[in-house]
């Protein structure tokens, strides 16, 4: 009857998921023949009632029938037919968010790792591969299938399929190394397998890497982009030679390479460069020329993870922004990224990175090679952001072009229309005070040009700044007492 959405309502309103669940209860513990049938098919009744049905899940969720069907799961785990039924009705529930809050208060994670490790058949393991993959989102439930040992029977799978080219063994291979990347998105999973970097679990993450498997690189690449979410990670990665395994990975993949692999390596290598002692010895040990063999990709998730990369190496970098910054095609590459309209991702880091080039570096050089590849009138867009972040890296950057460079700059500035744009941040009530402070500060240094102070003069600036006098802010008061002062000598 379950079967369909008319039976399926029928049974709701004749309230027959209360009489089933109670009926589950009271024969659960009893392991006779007759009862495990009769238990059976009241599980594939709940299974069929569930399917896809958000509303009867979460009603049979409220009636509090995973803790039963949990236990029912531990009493007759010898009986294949039951526990199939049990397995397929939780991976209705599982998708839940309440349900997991519910399976992370029993002992779900035993039961399934001690069903898993019994399991010989491919279709049986895909079963409860399909329930621990939407429990194992849950932070609690990740720490609880770790203790249980569900990775050492990742790790073995992987070990056994590996080398295999049947389909079976292929896809196991993936769900085992999937689920594993899953497991270690957990800070405390995460911390617990990675034990100082000692860790066998973590040596054996780090064996993946240079494997020949497209999907355990790309696994690998993932487990350890998700070990480096703490600098104290991080730190000793690098100083055990990790850079130089993902180096290596990235250079299997230049030509025509697997864009997913790519995409991880790279993830990787962008939280590795997080931690400030790690830049220079990234940076030295190649990193930003590996990572530029991938200028030339048409992928926007390598785009992405390729600007931030270069980012987060040359935060406080002098020499290698300066280095960058005076690379022609990698700023050109930047120009044109910044109008990738539909890949917004793309375009604010390459937004970011230009700003940071001209910050990290403050060289001319650098400024130059902005300016004739017609960078300039991207960083005044960028002063508009709805990110408070982007516009303030915008402004600073701004403010280092007119006080380094402003003659080269002059035409770009005034074309981007810079000087109404500041107008328009310190008019409005909403900027914040770093704004308002930033856009005074550029204001003072653009009077530096005949035509820019021209424009200045004919937008009554001083009205605006004497304003910005009382504001709450001292620092923003302090600085627009000093653009008055420059104002009224100018003019």
């Amino acid at each position: 009857l379950c079967f369909t959405d008319e039976g399926r309502n029928a049974v709701d309103h004749a309230g027959g998921a209360h009489i089933v669940v109670d009926q589950i209860r009271s024969l659960s513990s009893k392991t006779d023949p007759a009862s495990e049938k009769l238990l059976t098919v009241f599980c594939g009744m709940l299974m069929n009632y569930s399917n896809e049905n958000d509303t009867l899940q979460s009603q049979l969720i409220n009636m509090g029938v995973i803790p039963t069907l949990v236990k029912l799961l531990g009493i007759h785990c010898q009986n294949a037919a039951l526990t199939e039924m049990c397995l397929v009705a939780f991976g209705n529930l599982a998708e839940l968010e309440s349900s997991k809050e519910q399976f992370a208060y029993t002992n779900i994670a035993e039961e399934l790792v001690k069903l898993f490790k019994k399991q010989i058949e491919h279709d049986k393991k895909e079963m409860i591969f399909e329930v621990l993959a939407p429990l194992a989102e849950n932070d609690v439930i990740k720490l609880q299938l770790v203790e249980a040992g569900l990775v050492e029977c990742l790790l073995e799978i992987v070990q056994k399929t590996v080398d295999s080219d049947k389909e079976d063994d292929v896809a196991e291979l993936k769900t085992a190394s999937d689920l594993m990347v899953l497991l270690l998105l957990g800070d405390e999973s995460m911390q617990k397998l990675f034990e100082g970097g000692k860790g066998s679990v973590f040596q054996r993450v780090l064996s993946w890497i240079p494997s020949n498997s497209h999907q355990l690189q790309l696994a690998g690449a993932l487990a350890i982009a998700n070990f480096a979410r703490n600098d104290g990670n991080c730190i000793h990665m690098v100083d055990h030679g990790i850079v130089q395994k993902l180096m290596d990975l990235l250079d299997r993949h230049v030509e025509d390479g697997n864009v997913t692999v790519q995409h991880a390596a790279l993830s990787a290598l962008r939280n590795l460069a997080i931690p400030v002692v790690n830049k220079a010895k990234m940076l030295s040990a190649g990193v930003a020329e590996a990572v530029l063999k991938f200028l030339r990709s048409e992928m926007p998730p390598v785009q992405f993870k390729l600007l931030g990369t270069l980012r987060m190496l040359i935060d406080a970098q002098a020499e290698a922004a300066e280095q960058l910054g005076k690379n022609v095609k990698l700023v050109e590459r930047l120009v044109e990224w910044c109008e990738a309209k539909d890949h917004a991702g793309v375009m604010g880091e390459s937004n970011r990175l230009l700003s940071a080039l001209i910050r990290h570096s403050k060289s001319k050089d650098v400024i130059r090679t902005i300016v004739q590849s017609g960078g300039i009138k991207h960083l005044v867009t960028m002063a508009t952001s709805e990110h408070v972040i982007m516009q303030n890296e915008a402004l600073v950057a701004l403010a280092l072009i007119a006080a380094l460079e402003l003659g080269t700059a002059e035409k770009d500035l005034e074309n981007a229309q810079l000087v109404q744009i500041l107008h328009r941040l310190l008019s409005d009530d909403r900027s914040a005070p770093e704004i308002k402070y930033n856009s005074m500060v550029l204001i003072c240094a653009l009077i530096g040009s005949e035509p820019l102070q021209k424009e200045v003069q004919s937008m009554a600036f001083l009205e605006v700044v004497s304003k910005l006098r009382s504001h709450e802010n001292k620092t923003v008061a302090q600085q627009a007492s000093l653009t008055e002062q420059r104002l009224a000598v100018e003019s």
